[in-house]
């Protein structure tokens, strides 16, 4: 994005990759190819639970594991190809190779195909991302075929049996989903009290028992203290935060899923000063500039949420910022999504942060179930809700359910980055009959009560 829009503005532009194909972890490892996997088992889940009840009859139902990891292929494909056109159209040269710095203003880099180059540039970006984080003490190491990370379990050759997924996070949650939607014995070991940690209370709550309910088991307050592979299985030694009481489990897949952390080291950045938080990240100020004039940083490399969507955000507002354009990022108005059968996807704050900063709110609550159109797809697990100034009535957290909530959430932020009540949402006229109606009725719901619950 940073690139494009450079290219866009006039500016003389490289960008170097190492991967040998274009859009980052996102496209290539991570939000893309997950999606293209969940939408093949959402879709058989489907057929297989839902086309009965809709009098639609399918012999034989089943699936190809070989077809469903290929067009996840052929959408990661198609993508990259798209965004070398791009890069053309805009005239932004592409540096297949790894980059380091030379200098404050030169870049080496190691090309792919052999040899080295050296380029020099009045502004550079940092936007290397992020990468695999092991779990701590590694005591049990990623081989990518038993013990997978995310990017293993993008590639599986088939279904698990068994598997473990370690972390109740995004990608312990939608990964996890996937193979336990085509027949995978499912169990989550989370060190926390509770799945999705980030997340409103009240929506982590609800998603633990439909997870439950579907037939993933959890291990909740557990840590990993050890484990190892043998042949075509692993053993997983867990320990109980509490009890101290050992326990070991066994599966075909074990997946890592314990998050990601910033991709900084082999930059040499800090041979030419560019300072470091405790965490690896660049340390950048409110203009995503680091430490060092002319060089800047976004993404997964610095403070923030882990989203592709904030990258693009902050490498819109670099270029800009570069220019003396003033760019700027809101981030109390991000949106996060959650790709699982319902979707969860989330902005501003949640009621737990309202509460801790000593906010006074007010909650505005609808099911689904109230809902004309989801009754009527026979889609209405979930909810929406609204967190608002007591005394403003301005909104100050939307936090949903549903199945259409990745997609409805940009309403959600609209609402918050213009500032708007929850009046103003409740007197703004929705399509009926539409899953969007919900959130209408949350919005009346916070300001007064709802017509249809």
């Amino acid at each position: 994005m940073a690139a494009i829009k450079a290219g866009q503005k006039g500016l003389k532009t490289i960008c170097i990759e190492k991967r040998g194909t274009l859009g980052g972890t996102c496209l290539n490892v991570g939000c893309i190819p997950s999606k293209a996997l969940l939408n093949a088992t959402n879709s058989y889940k489907h057929a297989k639970h839902m086309f009965p009840k809709l009098g639609i009859k399918v012999e034989k139902l089943g699936y190809d594991i070989k077809q469903i990891m290929k067009q996840k292929d052929e959408a990661v494909t198609g993508l990259t190809k798209g965004i070398e056109t791009l890069f053309k159209k805009n005239k932004v040269d592409y540096a297949k190779g790894t980059g380091a710095f030379a200098s404050k203003n030169e870049i080496d880099i190691k090309l792919n195909d052999g040899g080295s180059d050296r380029i020099k540039a009045k502004n550079i970006i940092i936007a290397t991302g992020s990468d695999v984080s092991p779990l701590p003490g590694e005591p049990l190491k990623i081989d990518e075929k038993i013990v997978v990370s995310s990017t293993g379990a993008l590639s599986l050759k088939e279904v698990p049996k068994k598997m473990i997924v370690i972390g109740a996070g995004v990608i312990g949650l939608e990964l996890g989903s996937v193979y336990q939607g085509l027949g995978a014995d499912v169990t989550v070991v989370e060190f926390m009290d509770r799945i999705m940690p980030f997340a409103d209370g009240e929506v982590s709550s609800y998603m633990q028992k439909l997870f439950a309910k579907e037939g993933f088991k959890f291990l909740m307050n557990h840590k990993v203290i050890g484990g190892s592979v043998k042949g075509n299985s692993a053993t997983v030694i867990i320990q109980d935060n509490k009890t101290g009481e050992k326990k070991e489990l066994t599966a075909d897949i074990v997946l890592v899923a314990t998050g990601r952390k910033p991709y900084t080291d082999s930059l040499k950045a800090n041979d030419i000063g560019v300072k470091m938080d405790k965490y690896g990240r660049i340390d950048i100020n409110d203009h995503l500039q680091s430490s060092v004039p002319g060089i800047w940083a976004i993404g997964d490399v610095v403070r923030g949420a882990m989203l592709a969507h904030k990258a693009e955000e902050e490498g819109i507002a670099c270029i800009e910022n570069i220019l003396g354009e003033h760019g700027h990022v809101n981030y109390n108005a991000i949106p996060g999504v959650i790709y699982t059968h319902p979707e969860i996807a989330f902005v501003g704050k949640t009621e737990e942060e309202l509460k801790k900063d000593g906010v006074i709110y007010g909650k505005g609550f609808f099911p689904m179930m109230a809902n004309s159109r989801a009754r009527a797809m026979h889609d209405s697990e979930g909810f929406i809700k609204i967190l608002t100034d007591k005394k403003t009535d301005k909104i100050l957290g939307i936090h949903m359910i549903s199945s259409v909530a990745g997609e409805a959430i940009a309403e959600a932020g609209l609402a918050l980055e213009y500032g708007a009540s929850s009046e103003d949402i409740g007197r703004t006229c929705h399509a009926h009959p539409t899953m969007s109606e919900a959130f209408k009725e949350a919005c009346l719901a916070a300001h007064g009560k709802p017509i249809h619950f």
